[in-house]
């Protein structure tokens, strides 16, 4: 209970970074819903559309290493709120678009530059420096959930404003959500003011920290695994849309699988940030990866209906973000609180080029044969080769933390 207790003093600063990732990832995972009508109202192809997504995920991983080093520099602050405007600019910009420049400028460059100085990476940095080791891995479970509750919250929303005044005036409201967002990054940069929990060696340097992960094969292998991740999760979000609108199914369902998938984020996220306080964080992620693979498979081998999407989304949301507290818990316990948004971004490189390889790749795929058969089977076969090896490499001597990075 004592351990707990200490959290009361740093409950703003948690709800903030909850709520500031909760909008930061609900918005951007569901602009896939206006894809359909946007493409068709402005006369460019899927792929033009699906670029601009690559790109933001692309322009996100790129500069998430250099957010989370700045971060130590600068403080939290000036970034959150930075990529708070810079996110409400991009979907204003996005509203307005008439071709295919402002798409990519507003839903690809400046979304993914606000991503990363308010996405996952930072919101558990700022979260795993205010809580106790005994609790943190846990907390990250919980800042992870509230990431979830944003697309249950906006894909409805952006569907309803879209059915009723066109795709416009639905990111218009996106755009009205987005306002959230800074105050939610004022009281989530709090915690700037106070120093760091004891981590072990916080004088350790950037380069030196940089050097200790590459020269790390449990960091090598889990960063690599992170690209299917990735690949897996934008594919489906911007791609499920359309693919349910190919199948016949009402627009509404696509919203709705979004908002499922939100719902049981939620459940899957204080699970595997549960579970990795007490298991290998390391052969959960490769769980994590094998599973999601198999309901993939299942999912687009079955005939597509109602039921059986929402019961898809339901699976998929339990193992979706749950990969973030696993990957962050990891990673302080590895190298330390100092580096962690840093050496996290490190790894969140090859999750993005992930994310524009289901992006554009999967838009490519799709214009080029006109179905989405080959891209669902390359992330399958993808997908399970990564659990495979994660699970396995797990099990190693070499990828358990070493003690005092553990203890810290």
């Amino acid at each position: 209970m004592s351990r707990w207790s200490a959290l009361r003093p740093v409950l703003p600063l948690l709800i903030g970074a909850s709520l500031l990732l909760s909008l930061a990832m609900g918005l951007r995972q569901s602009l896939g819903i206006f894809m359909p009508n946007l493409t068709r109202d402005i006369h460019i192809p899927v792929a033009q559309f699906t670029l601009a997504v690559a790109v933001q995920n692309l322009a996100w991983g790129v500069l998430q290493p250099f957010a989370g080093a700045l971060a130590v520099r600068w403080g939290y602050r000036p970034l959150m709120i930075g990529g708070s405007v810079i996110y409400l600019a991009g979907l204003l910009l996005l509203a307005s678009a008439h071709g295919i420049v402002p798409v990519v400028i507003g839903a690809g460059i400046a979304i993914g530059l606000a991503m990363a100085c308010t996405g996952p990476a930072l919101a558990m940095a700022v979260a795993a420096r205010a809580v106790p080791p005994a609790v943190r891995s846990t907390v990250l479970g919980i800042v992870s959930a509230a990431g979830s509750l944003g697309a249950m919250v906006a894909a409805p929303i952006g569907q309803l404003l879209m059915q009723a005044q066109g795709w416009r005036i639905g990111l218009v409201g996106f755009a009205v959500m987005a306002l959230v967002m800074l105050p939610a990054a004022w009281f989530a940069s709090r915690g700037d003011a106070a120093p760091p929990p004891p981590a072990g060696s916080t004088d350790v340097s950037a380069g030196a920290a940089l050097r200790d992960a590459f020269g790390s094969a449990p960091f090598l292998v889990m960063t690599m695994a992170y690209f299917v991740c990735g690949m897996q999760l934008v594919f489906l979000t911007t791609h499920l849309p359309a693919y349910l609108e190919i199948c016949g199914m009402d627009p509404m369902l696509s919203a709705q699988a979004l908002g499922c998938i939100g719902a049981f984020n939620v459940l899957g996220s204080l699970f595997f940030g549960w579970a990795g306080g007490r298991w290998n964080k390391l052969l959960l992620l490769g769980g994590i990866y094998f599973l999601r693979s198999l309901a993939l498979a299942w999912y687009f081998i079955s005939p597509a209906t109602p039921a059986a999407t929402l019961v898809f989304a339901s699976v998929m949301g339990f193992l979706w973000l749950g990969v973030s507290p696993l990957v962050q818990g990891w990673v302080v316990d590895r190298f330390g609180l100092k580096w962690q948004a840093m050496l996290g971004g490190v790894a969140f490189v090859s999750h993005q080029f992930g994310s524009f390889t289901g992006a554009f790749g999967g838009g490519l795929l799709f214009d080029a044969m006109g179905n989405y058969t080959t891209a669902w089977q390359a992330g399958v076969a993808l997908g399970l080769a990564a659990g495979i090896v994660q699970m396995v490499f797990a099990l190693t001597p070499a990828a358990r933390p070493p003690a005092a990075a553990a203890a810290a």
